[in-house]
């Protein structure tokens, strides 16, 4: 997907960058060269895998590179490297770590503190590696080994200074990795490097861990802000920036998506209408995600491609319901209309659906995106309380692309004035469908109605809807009843419907 946050054209041609499209997206296309940056994260968040794939960017560039190790081997590094595929030729290798001998008795030194001498052994080494082969970019892993070296703040801070001072007089952009297993207090590396890249690995209490990063500091140049989400997979990291919808120009050519039902687009006005989004909520069962594929159907008979992110049902059900229906969607699913995306709210991200949908839109060229249901996109962000506003940005996001937006959600109960929802987004939705239960007779059926649409005519009746093998069916407003909306509704008296022209 295209880069929006931009540094200008020359600018851009020279920053370093890192190798993974979505970070150096993030960091308006990469680092300004010749610096000192630190990547800060606890163990296990990836900041291994990042700094290799910094290094690797640099080899393809052809430009010289060095990892000094001080806490890992060289062979625990090349099982990195394998785990994800990767050959390391072209990066040196510097392993700094005590050999075996240290802990022999006979090598302890008792005159001066261990400290004292290792300290000034590693920045020797360090030092003629970087004269001897004159890299462009080098990552330290890690700062807690110089730090525990140093004893004290005072004499860590000058060493990273004296490091600082030493790499700027050489034209190479340097990356210290730092664990966090000092004090939270000691922030030394923090004002000393020119920019900082904070990595975080949260664990909910069910699912997969949740990995996340954010610019904490970089100076003299604009970056999106805010926490972005990446995952750790074999082949490297992934980072999703999070999604600015007003980087986006809008699209004003509008037109009427139509149902290919007739009835249906009468209560609509028309129908709905392409760069809105539209809310389909009511009980389970009520016909809420049959309604939404009658629109997706339509939408792939006229050509257009569609993406639909599923949370609540497999494919499999999905393709036996509307089978029921006496509709057939495998044709549009093989030739590539329908992508359909079965996703584990345990395992996904919202960062990393927003990036699948985003490329929905951007590379297929989607018209119209489902989400089914929101209650499963909910449950996808365990500990998120900004949910509605991410609901805002991504269909503020499609209403820019010129996508209709269908977003499905189920209400709690089934019949009666009780019902709620669980998230309430019918003030970000620009239409409205709801879908209720009545009896009548000692049968359950099903009503439709249309209570906001912001771009146009729409029908304030309620019309009975069923579903059968023919498919969905809308009737005629239920004009002999009052009280539909509640569940429980009550028929007119005779005199009353003969005097209303019924």
């Amino acid at each position: 997907m295209e880069t929006k946050i931009k540094s200008p054209k020359n600018e851009a041609e020279n920053l370093a960058r890192i190798g993974i499209r979505g970070l150096d997206d993030v960091l308006a296309g990469g680092l300004t060269p010749n610096r000192l940056y630190l990547l800060d994260g606890d163990p296990g968040s990836g900041k291994t895998t990042i700094a290799l794939q910094f290094l690797m960017q640099g080899v393809l560039k052809g430009e010289t590179t060095l990892y000094v190790t001080l806490a890992e081997t060289i062979q625990e590094l090349k099982a990195v490297a394998d785990s994800h595929g990767w050959n390391l030729e072209g990066i040196e290798l510097l392993e700094i770590i005590p050999g075996g001998d240290a802990l022999s008795t006979d090598d302890q030194i008792t005159m001066f503190h261990p400290s004292e001498v290792e300290l000034g052994e590693a920045t020797e080494k360090i030092l003629a590696a970087v004269e001897k082969l004159k890299p462009k970019r080098v990552v330290i892993d890690s700062l807690s080994e110089l730090r525990l070296l140093s004893q004290h703040s005072l004499r860590y801070r000058r060493q990273i200074l004296a490091l600082k001072r030493f790499f700027m007089g050489r034209e190479c952009t340097v990356m210290l990795l730092d664990d966090r297993t000092a004090d939270a207090a000691d922030r030394q590396p923090y004002s000393i490097a020119h920019g900082v890249i904070t990595l975080e690995q949260l664990t909910p209490e069910y699912g997969s861990e949740r990995r996340r990063l954010n610019i904490s500091k970089y100076r003299g140049s604009s970056f999106r802000g805010g926490f972005h989400d990446f995952v750790i997979r074999q082949g490297g990291i992934d980072v999703f920036p999070r999604l600015v919808a007003g980087e986006y120009p809008i699209r004003m050519n509008r037109v009427v998506v139509p149902s290919s039902l007739q009835t249906l687009d009468d209560l609509l006005g028309g129908g709905l209408t392409s760069g809105t989004s539209t809310l389909i909520t009511g009980p389970a069962g009520s016909g809420k995600s049959s309604l939404a594929m009658q629109y997706v159907v339509a939408a792939c008979e006229r050509g257009e491609n569609v993406a639909i992110a599923l949370f609540d049902e497999s494919v499999a059900t999905l393709v036996d319901r509307m089978h029921g229906m006496g509709r057939s969607i495998e044709k549009y699913i093989d030739n590539g209309q329908i992508a359909v995306h079965q996703i584990d709210p345990a395992e996904f991200s919202p960062g990393q659906l927003v990036h699948l949908l985003r490329e929905q839109v951007e590379e297929r060229g989607v018209k119209m995106i489902v989400l089914d249901s929101l209650n499963g996109y909910m449950h996808s962000m365990p500990g998120e309380n900004f949910l509605t506003v991410q609901l805002h940005e991504l269909t503020s996001y499609f209403g820019h692309r010129g996508v209709t937006t269908i977003l499905v959600t189920t209400q709690q109960g089934m019949i009666g004035p009780a019902m709620r929802s669980p998230v309430d987004a019918t003030y970000l939705a620009d239409c409205v469908i709801m879908m209720r239960y009545f009896e009548d007779r000692g049968r359950v059926r099903k009503a439709i109605s249309v209570v906001k649409k912001r771009t146009g005519y729409h029908e304030d009746t309620i019309r009975e809807m069923s579903i059968d093998s023919r498919g969905l069916h809308v009737g005629e407003p239920l004009t002999d009843f009052r009280g539909v909306l509640t569940g429980v509704p009550e028929r007119r008296p005779i005199e009353d419907s003969k005097a209303r022209g019924n």
